[in-house]
């Protein structure tokens, strides 16, 4: 039986039917004329020995068998057929059925888990038996099935070490990937992208198109990337053609639809009303009924379609692909639109010397503008008695502190944002003898977009605040350069085995943008469409700025790997970098890296140890580096945005916006990693256990300076420091394998403890031992978390509240003790209230497949961390003047309600501990028989974040990473776009 579990696209129901249904009656009434005869034959193992349990499968049917205790079988087959004959641990087999064929007797290759296939690396390739660092690689038939945003949601629970969160259900948002925590202070934790050897994005390339996916997770994996590879390193492997391959075509369709998750438990207009009746405060009821979030959400239909052509002759592999995705969101005027094309094609110029590969990705995208998530809020806090529009049909508005129509939010602004990027790439290859291959590569990436809105005069912006209608639009541009020269020497002699891989690396990056506002307009028939008709200008309220940058990367970089009787592994790499964004004093860095395996279940004294099928022991030791994310920031930079009125008119003023540092670099992180890998009892049982520890050192932060000597008040400097360890683990199971019934189990774990070790260094300091990060908004206006040295990131910093009094007022605990009001506490009062980062994350996937049906269940959780509740927090009080929880009325702490204005107390800190069925797939797939065009047809159901298991109050305890810092995790948003469960309707057809 073959499965074929590959990205599928969706199409109307009733044509999923109607196809469905003319291909099983084709189906039937092609079989029922042919006539069969009985095949006979045994089946055993490397040594001769008969294999029970083989299963035999005529391909695309359910007809088959196991061979019994003496690997003997009998099956019904006819000429032309093709038998699979497959069994853990051994190589599967094909083999056609030819008239007169009654006997068929096969010896089976063992397959050792796999270890001859090949891993993706960086700048090559390297044999899974080989492998000497921390490498998780994903195939396609692994990842996440159903309406996906990019290639990072694909790997959701897959692996050890990787938290991939999907904390919103804007289809505007991609994922957050975090690889083995945090390790700076303000460069970002996102892993390196590379797409067929080119840096690029998660969604650069449409999902249908991509075959691996392989994750370098350790410092020596990573060191050979140099300044980029701190957070890891993802390499995308997108499908390709092959020489001598028949051409094939395959079309993937979806439609899918979304529901919130969760909805927020706001008062509707019957309680409303009842307390309004009943003399609350705050509460009046105005005569309607209106749903506001009914009012601004609609039920979302999103489709994808992609269809691709791959194939090959004797000198030419080609692949060529389109895919249009339409990713509807769940609030009105909330869409992404994509388009992607891609090229590939390898010509063969002179045979087994010198050939050419050239190839193209284009991806365009539309997207409207809207304040979405300050709508929601709107929506939320709203009186469900007002109406929507007054008598005159103008819409209804209340005079009061940050409340205003969500309807007429999004009906009365206008606006989108239009991208392409694009890609142009080329690889010539030379091997001028079998063991050496030179690779030159050129590619040129472009991205332009233009984002523009515009508030019409209906808007509240001009009826309430007479701005006259205002307009904004701007376009960025930016273009990367690169060129590769790489060769790879490979040579076996005895025993020996060795690779060397040297090359250099030139990338060249640009990115201008400009930006123009203005306010007062004759009309808002222009939109943004004539931003000069505005008036703002000589007021000084008008807005243009521009700009542009460039920087400079180069490296040299080297590696070699050996290898001893396939027994004893070494590998060592080299990659010195420099790059413009450097100060003149550190314009070059050096980036090593040493690995060493053994394999342990290749010695002798492993020969009667049946049941263990590959043993390794590894261990490995890298540098890697964080690149300052902006440049220039080494230099003097002088600010000419800054006006003063003088004399009647607006001028422009000059002062200094940073301090020169000569001695600024990169970020590096020192990281050990020791790892086992097994397989049991013919890979039934396999998997992997690595021990980490990180040292970030050298970390980029603002430090105050005297001025003078110092021209600006801040320095970015290179001078803290924080340390990572964690162990991560993965067992792959094999509990069922029948004849009809296949059961794959994989469970991964993964525990991480950060610590921040130091501020200072290099004569930069703060005048005290941490760091605030966080912001709670209005009107609370505190801050959320702070990291003290020798502490790990992530802390919630604020009044522990332990009780209220008898007037309902917050009562918090001081550090020495005592009890106090929480109006009167003092700053020195606070401590930690918890962590807003998981101890512990973990993934259980499986995998059934019965005959012609599979079924793939996808399971995670985070465990060991707390997330602050701000709709708690801010709607959870009686006290407020606008639409509230539900449970704002209920006994706090079992006394009385509460009376305290909006504060931050722990009392809205909850445990954030979740286990999700994240993911849960049923497909079918059927061949038709003797059908020249269509091979096989594919039809599945898909829901994602199904359930949640969680004690968190909130909508959903996943929830971003950051919120506008990577040192603020836990902080669930009042107004965040709402997560979403998906479902979906899928078929994937082969020809």
């Amino acid at each position: 039986m073959e499965s074929i579990i590959k990205k599928c696209s969706y199409y109307e129901r009733k044509v999923i039917r109607k196809i469905v249904a003319v291909l099983i009656f084709s189906l039937a009434l092609s079989q029922a004329g042919f006539s069969q005869s009985e095949i006979r034959g045994t089946v055993t193992d490397e040594n001769g020995d008969a294999m029970a349990g083989v299963t035999i499968f005529v391909k695309g049917t359910s007809n088959g068998t196991i061979t019994d205790s003496e690997g003997i079988f009998a099956l019904q087959a006819e000429a032309g057929d093709i038998l699979q004959i497959s069994f853990i641990g051994y190589l599967s087999e094909e083999v056609e059925v030819t008239a007169g064929m009654s006997v068929l007797d096969l010896a089976m290759a063992p397959d050792l888990v796999g270890l001859d296939e090949v891993v993706v690396i960086g700048y090559g390739t390297q044999r899974k038996s080989d492998v000497t660092s921390a490498i998780t690689s994903v195939s396609s038939d692994e990842f996440v099935t159903g309406q996906v945003k990019d290639a990072g949601q694909l790997l959701q629970g897959k692996v050890a070490g990787l938290a991939v969160h999907n904390p919103s259900g804007n289809p505007l948002d991609g994922v957050q990937i975090m690889l083995r925590g945090i390790s700076s202070l303000q460069s970002g934790y996102s892993p390196m992208v590379i797409v067929d050897g080119i840096p690029g994005s998660l969604d650069m390339v449409a999902v249908e198109d991509i075959e691996t996916i392989d994750i370098l997770k350790d410092g020596s994996a990573a060191a050979i990337y140099g300044t980029r590879g701190t957070n890891g390193v993802i390499i995308i492997t997108t499908k390709k053609g092959t020489k001598n391959m028949e051409m094939s075509a395959e079309y993937n369709a979806y439609v899918s639809t979304q529901r919130m998750y969760e909805t927020a438990p706001f008062y509707g207009v019957e309680d409303y009303r009842r307390l309004a009746a009943a003399g609350v405060d705050n509460f009046s009821d105005l005569g309607y009924a209106t749903d506001w979030l009914d009012a601004i959400t609609h039920n979302p239909f999103s489709q994808m379609h992609s269809l691709s052509i791959q194939g090959g002759s004797k000198k030419t592999a080609y692949v060529a692909s389109v895919n249009y995705t339409k990713a509807d969101g769940i609030f009105n005027n909330s869409y992404l639109e994509t388009f992607k094309t891609r090229v590939d094609v390898t010509q063969e110029i002179w045979k087994d010397i010198l050939s050419v590969n050239i190839g193209t990705y284009t991806s365009r995208n539309t997207s409207p503008v809207a304040d979405i998530n300050w709508a929601y809020r709107q929506a939320m806090i709203h009186n469900p008695t007002e109406p929507l529009t007054n008598e005159d049909g103008s819409w209804y508005e209340v005079d009061k502190f940050q409340y205003e129509n969500p309807v007429a939010l999004l009906e009365e602004t206008f606006g989108g944002t239009k991208g392409l990027h694009s890609r142009v790439y080329g690889n010539v290859t030379l091997t001028p003898i079998r063991e050496l291959k030179i690779n030159l590569l050129l590619s040129r990436q472009i991205y332009n977009q233009v984002w523009a809105r515009a508030e019409t005069f209906n808007h509240i912006s001009n009826t309430r605040d007479g701005q006259g209608g205002q307009a904004q639009k701007s376009a960025d541009a930016s273009e990367n350069k690169l060129l590769e020269l790489t060769g790879d020497y490979s040579k076996s002699f005895g025993a020996h085995r060795i690779s060397i891989v040297g090359g250099y690396s030139y990338e060249y990056n640009t990115w201008e943008t400009f930006w123009a506002y203005n306010k007062y307009f004759p009309t808002d028939a222009y939109l943004y469409n004539n931003l000069g008709s505005g008036t703002a200008l000589p007021d000084g309220a008008a807005d243009m700025s521009s700009n542009k940058n460039m920087s400079l990367l180069i490296g040299f970089f080297g590696r070699i790997n050996y290898s001893y009787d396939g027994k004893y592994l070494l590998t060592a790499s080299m990659r010195r970098e420099g790059s413009s964004k450097f100060g003149e004093n550190y314009q070059w860095g050096n980036f090593p890296s040493i690995q060493a395996g053994w394999r342990i279940s290749q010695e002798s004294f492993m020969e009667n140890i049946d049941f263990v099928t590959d043993l390794k022991l590894r261990a490995g030791y890298g540098v890697t580096g964080i690149i300052p994310s902006n440049p220039y920031q080494s230099l003097t930079l002088l600010n000419y945005s800054s006006y003063i009125y003088y004399n009647g008119e607006w001028v422009p003023t000059i002062v200094p916006g940073s301090n020169p540092n000569p001695d600024l670099r990169w970020e590096k992180k020192k990281e050990t990693n020791i790892g086992l890998d097994f397989a049991f009892l013919r890979g039934r049982v396999s998997g992997t256990v690595d021990y980490y520890i990180r040292r970030s050192e050298d970390l980029l932060y603002n430090y105050p300076v005297s001025v003078p000597p110092y021209l600006y008040s801040s320095i970015l400097a290179n001078a803290a420091s924080m340390e990572n360890k964690g162990i991560e683990a993965l067992l792959t199971l094999v509990p069922v394998q029948t004849k009809n019934l296949t059961w794959t189990s994989a469970i991964n774990f993964s525990s991480n403890k950060n610590k921040l070790v130091a501020l200072q260094g290099y004569g930069f300091e703060l005048d005290y031992d941490y760091l605030d990060a966080g912001y709670t908004g209005d009107p609370i206006q505190q801050g959320t978390h702070r990291v003290y040295v020798g502490e790990q990131i992530g802390n919630f910093w604020g009044y522990q509240s332990v009780d209220i009094d008898d007037r309902g007022r917050f009562l918090v605990l001081t550090p020495e003790g005592d009890t106090v009001r929480y109006t009167s506490a003092a700053p020195e009062d606070k401590m930690v209230l918890g962590n807003g980062i998981p101890k512990f994350y973990a993934g259980w996937n499986n995998t059934v497949r019965f005959m012609d049906f599979d079924l793939s269940v996808g399971i995670r959780g985070a465990f060991g961390f707390q997330i602050l509740n701000f709709q708690r927090m801010f709607y959870e009080n009686p006290t407020i003047s606008y639409n509230m929880l539900e449970t704002a009325h209920h006994l706090v702490y079992g006394k009385d309600t509460l009376s305290s204005p909006q504060s931050y107390v722990s009392y809205y800190i909850e445990d954030g501990d979740y286990v999700k069925i994240d993911n849960v797939t049923l497909g079918y797939t059927f061949t038709p028989k003797n059908t020249e065009n269509m091979k096989s047809l594919r039809v599945y159901v898909s829901t994602q974040n199904l359930y949640t298991f969680t004690n968190y109050t909130g909508m959903d305890p996943e929830v971003s990473l950051e919120d506008g810092s990577i040192l603020a995790p836990g902080n669930d948003n009042r107004d965040k776009y709402p997560t979403t469960r998906t479902f979906t309707v899928g078929l994937n057809v082969k020809f």
